[in-house]
């Protein structure tokens, strides 16, 4: 589900978070950080929740439409393609989704149904809706497409919900995009025969990168002094509120990978941190960092320090 991206940027808050120091007991950085980590699931399985309440939504509007007193034919027999929808019976159906989201207390829509309501109007109103209901084939693609396009179009772009996960906890306003981007991965994977697990990728790819969100926090927390050393013979120009924002840290976290990840190459390096700032710091940050990281490259390189091992790596 992570990538080494959204683990480096996760690293980065908490170092901005906490300031840590070499002396440091290292204990609540790490705790910090894995719930951090552990957090943006949580939105992940928050969205399938609310998914799923949309689906049962539809369920409860053509009732509703039926027992109508003054109902036109319509009203009678309602188009039911939305609460048959396969792949939103998908979600709603799976025992260890459900499971998962009552045991982590994520189902917090019928509280906050409001924001149910308020999307599944808009989805009614909507043409996507519209074309969906006129189409008489019922193909799970077409299900699938359907799903994909009330997402992209009307869920995730919906400013009130965006005003409600802010509420609901800060640190998901970073999240989301990441979180958004899986989500449409997954259902895209899904097909009628896929098991329950599609819906519940592994928060890591595997235990490396576990690993290596860890590492990266302490050996960038307990070699501080050193990096900023380092850094600071390089920047004796630059104001030195710059080096105690997020361009420091991102520069410290860099050195890091530098030194102390051999089979990390330079290069990934360089452009992972130069995306970051572009996203998280000041329009100038990423020409700064890009110009001091190419710098201390070079000089390694001339100095033949060699912080990398195997082919490729320099």
């Amino acid at each position: 589900m992570l990538s080494r991206r959204h683990i480096r940027i996760k690293v980065m808050q908490s170092l901005y978070a906490f300031n840590g120091t070499e002396g440091d007991d290292l204990s609540k950085d790490e705790s910090f950080l894995f719930h951090s980590l552990y957090s943006m699931y949580d939105l992940y399985l928050s969205i399938l929740a609310l998914l799923s309440e949309l689906h049962k939504k539809s369920k409860d509007y053509n009732e509703k439409l039926q027992k109508k007193l003054l109902s036109t034919e319509s009203d009678k027999n309602p188009n039911t393609k939305f609460q048959d929808n396969q792949v939103l019976s998908l979600i709603t159906e799976n025992t260890m989704l459900n499971d998962i989201i009552g045991k982590r207390k994520l189902n917090f829509w019928d509280l906050d149904f409001e924001y149910v309501d308020i999307l599944f109007k808009a989805i009614l109103k909507s043409d996507i809706y519209r074309d969906y209901i006129q189409d008489n084939e019922v193909f799970f693609k077409n299900d699938k497409q359907f799903v994909l396009d009330i997402y992209t179009e009307i869920i995730a772009p919906n400013d009130q919900l965006y005003d409600f996960f802010e509420d609901k906890k800060l640190t998901w306003l970073d999240d989301l995009p990441v979180v958004n981007t899986v989500l449409l991965k997954v259902l895209r994977k899904l097909k009628p025969t896929s098991p329950e697990t599609a819906l519940l990728p592994d928060l890591y790819k595997d235990e490396d990168d576990k690993e290596f969100a860890k590492l990266l926090l302490h050996k960038t927390i307990l070699n501080a002094s050193k990096f900023d050393e380092e850094v600071g013979k390089k920047t004796t120009n630059w104001d030195s509120e710059r080096l105690a924002s997020i361009d420091g840290i991102l520069l410290k976290m860099a050195l890091c990978e530098f030194q102390k990840f051999p089979s990390i190459p330079y290069k990934v390096t360089l452009n992972e941190y130069l995306e970051i700032a572009k996203e998280y710091s000041t329009p100038k940050s990423s020409l700064f960092i890009n110009g001091i990281l190419d710098k201390i490259v070079r000089e390694y390189q001339s100095e033949n320090r060699n912080y990398k091992t195997g082919r490729g790596l320099m």
